[in-house]
């Protein structure tokens, strides 16, 4: 592998249409996250860049089932997704978004330097348009039968029972999805990209990575170079998307294609950095110094986007430049899929374990120990409910919490929480682990993207130190020889300190918490990036005698009872019949109602037209908002289960709908006054009923 001065890591761009699940996490943004955690152990230079993916059909049929704008859809999953990752300890470095006006920009810019060159094809062709709709219909917009295995269900560019990609044309019985009406065949003109212009130069791309990229992406991307690479549009009929930089008649109402502006989205974020760094031409450090290795992790699903079509886009830019070039991708280490208790992740069968759901009940840091040790490399895993307690519980809590507890405690309560001994490089050696060996292994397992080598490593570490502590047994050598003694617990500590470096990749935070239990500030994290090369730290000793322990230590991991995962277990259950009554032709899933009431009763119910005047979160509630509502003349508070949806400040000035004559309630020593109605969507996501120009006059909503 050629040398490089730095790395920078991007990772593949969800669509902000709907939360991220635990399939995402374990296949892209967890292995890139430890990746670059450990590039920063090292001290290297490397820079993390990901975001959200916000053109496309996906954005606009999520936005008109919901009755919303796109923008409206976008917005809040960019927000929900980047909290979620956040809040697993994804360390973005920039983390952008495709519909900034930045990324339009450098979309643009490619476009017409492409345009210039006269490189793109222009083609009239018959597509599907829906006369009742007004609209020519891309390929989501199109449903029918499937050729293949006679689902009724089949979207124009892919069945989901069966997995054959496809197209509109081939459809049975093809139907709009915006009027299901039968639509016709109408003349547009599209911008195409010859990628088999290319196709040389690409394979020279591949063939140069055949010794260091997986098989899975070769394989993947031979497939397609063997049946020859045909000219691919990147244009759309469209009113949501980048609009397509000409003047000419023939460009109105068009936008770029979502495959060729997303990509982008990896310069564009990077350029989006480099600005609030408060240098605008630093991003071309990152990206056309060729000293930089570029390094891109995605799911399998993606991997001709990234070995092929943003290699040919960035060839075309580079055609005839002597400067300016764009450096192609060194590694583009493309996972499996990670399934779901033996079957694939669903967003549109809701099959799925969401990462912010998940986080509300679990620490993140036993999520990632256990994808990690799980983790997708080169073939389809399955995360379980019952492996990830049983991780949780024998390897995060009962081997390493139990080791760092008990060393930290014994310190603090018979050597008065200071290291008590100067352990030698001879005794540090004498533990019976080779650390130069560990170290270089450690090295080669994350520089080769092997993480659940790298996690399994470290793990042996923790059980070798566990093994240590009780055969050494100094609560009993304590008593007859507290010099002995001493030297084990400094032996311990010391190993506290080494497994704080070793598995700071996979669990950031518990490890944070250990360097502080240890007696320093600011974690581990706080040293990595000052790029202090740290990980070279393991081959020695790092607690010299006298160092201070903080005096009080903390359980890292408790245990995970069964209760707690009884109801993910049943879940997924229900899950698991509604998939097979699909399956077996049962599309409609049959819904449970409450008893039937009638008429009279219904009347009983004052809804009312509301404005929120102002909010705020109940204090130890993470799910309650204190709401206080306008009501024609009167004023009202209500408390509401939303803090999770929404925050105070996008709930002031929304127009609501309220049940005006629920009796009053006291909740958490708060009167509420009523209730606001709400609609639970995918991933169990809450959309408040929102009036449409009603006018807010105390008037009963009809």
């Amino acid at each position: 592998m050629a040398q490089f001065k730095r790395t920078l890591v991007t990772t593949a761009l969800p669509y902000a249409n709907g939360p991220v699940h635990l399939g995402h996490l374990a296949g892209v943004y967890l292995p890139a996250d430890i990746y670059v955690r450990h590039k920063r152990l090292k001290g290297e230079e490397v820079l993390h860049i990901g975001g959200s993916d916000e053109h496309g059909v996906p954005i606009t049929i999520t936005a008109e089932k919901e009755g919303i704008s796109p923008r409206d859809v976008v917005d809040r999953y960019h927000r929900m997704n980047l909290e979620a990752f956040l809040k697993c300890g994804i360390s973005f470095d920039c983390y952008g978004r495709t519909s900034s006006e930045l990324h339009h920009e450098t979309a643009q810019e490619f476009f017409l330097e492409l345009e210039r060159k006269g490189i793109f094809n222009r083609r009239t062709e018959k597509l599907f348009y829906d006369a009742e709709g007004g609209r020519f219909l891309s390929d989501r917009y199109v449903s029918g039968t499937c050729p293949i295995c006679g689902s009724t269900e089949a979207s124009g560019d892919q069945c989901e029972q069966c997995g054959t990609h496809l197209s509109p044309m081939e459809l049975i019985n093809p139907k709009s999805k915006i009027s299901n009406a039968t639509p016709e065949l109408r003349d547009t003109l599209h911008w195409y990209f010859p990628l088999g212009r290319y196709q040389a130069e690409l394979e020279r791309f591949v063939n140069s990575h055949e010794d260091d990229w997986r098989p899975n992406v070769l394989n993947y991307t031979r497939t397609w170079l063997k049946g020859g690479l045909n000219d691919r549009a990147i244009t759309r009929d469209l009113n949501w998307g980048i609009k397509v930089p000409l003047g000419e008649a023939e460009a109105v109402g068009k936008v770029l294609y979502v495959w060729f502006d997303a990509v982008l989205g990896y310069i564009s974020f990077t350029r989006q950095w480099a600005e609030e760094q408060g240098d605008r031409d630093l991003w071309r450090h990152w990206w056309q110094d060729p000293e930089t290795r570029l390094v891109q992790f995605i799911g399998k699903d993606n991997v001709v986007f990234h070995t092929l079509m943003l290699p040919a886009i960035l060839m075309a830019w580079n055609e005839g430049r002597e400067d300016g070039i764009y450096n192609l991708a060194d590694n583009v280490p493309a996972s499996e899929f990670m399934n779901f208790e033996g079957r694939k992740f669903s967003k549109s069968r809701n099959y799925a374990v969401y990462l912010g759901e998940f986080l509300q009940k679990f620490p993140a840091d036993t999520l990632r120990y256990s994808i990690a040790m799980n983790y997708p490399e080169n073939k389809d895993t399955d995360f379980s409910w019952t492996d990830f307690q049983n991780r949780t519980n024998g390897e995060l809590a009962d081997t390493l919490g139990n080791f760092i507890k008990r060393s930290i405690d014994f310190t603090n309560s018979r050597f008065g929480g200071e290291v008590p001994h100067s352990c030698t490089v001879q005794e540090w050696e004498g533990l019976g682990i080779d650390w130069y060996a560990t170290q270089s292994q450690l090295d080669q397992a994350y520089e080769g993207f092997h993480f659940r080598e790298a996690a399994t490593i470290a793990m042996d570490i923790a059980r070798a130190a566990n093994r240590f502590l009780t055969s050494a047994e100094p609560w009993k050598a304590i008593k007859t020889d507290p010099e002995a003694a001493g030297r084990t617990m400094a032996l311990s500590l010391n190993l506290c300190h080494a497994l704080s470096i070793a598995l700071y990749p996979v669990i950031p935070e518990t490890c944070d918490r250990i360097h502080r239990m240890l007696g320093f500030k600011g974690g581990v994290d706080g040293l990595v990036r000052k790029c202090e090369p740290i990980l070279k730290t393991l081959l020695e000793p790092a607690l010299p005698m006298g160092h201070k322990l903080s005096p009080e230590s903390e359980i890292l991991f408790r245990k995970i009872e069964d209760q707690e995962i009884q109801p993910e277990l049943q879940k997924i259950e229900q899950l698991v019949r509604e998939a097979e009554a699909r399956e077996a032709g049962a599309i409609e899933v049959k819904m449970e109602f409450k008893p039937a009431i009638g008429f009279d009763d219904f009347q009983k119910v004052d809804l009312r037209v509301a404005t929120v005047r102002a909010a705020e979160k109940v204090k130890k509630a993470s799910k309650l908002l204190k709401l206080q509502v306008q009501v024609g003349s009167t004023q009202r508070q209500v408390l509401a289960g939303v803090a999770e949806h929404y925050s105070p400040e996008e709930m002031v000035g929304k127009n609501v709908l309220l049940v005006a004559n629920l009796a009053p309630r006291t909740i958490r020593g708060e009167i509420s006054e009523g209730m606001l109605l709400a609609v639970e969507g995918e991933g169990g996501r809450l959309f408040m009923v929102e009036p449409q120009g009603a006018k807010i006059n105390g008037q009963s909503v009809q």
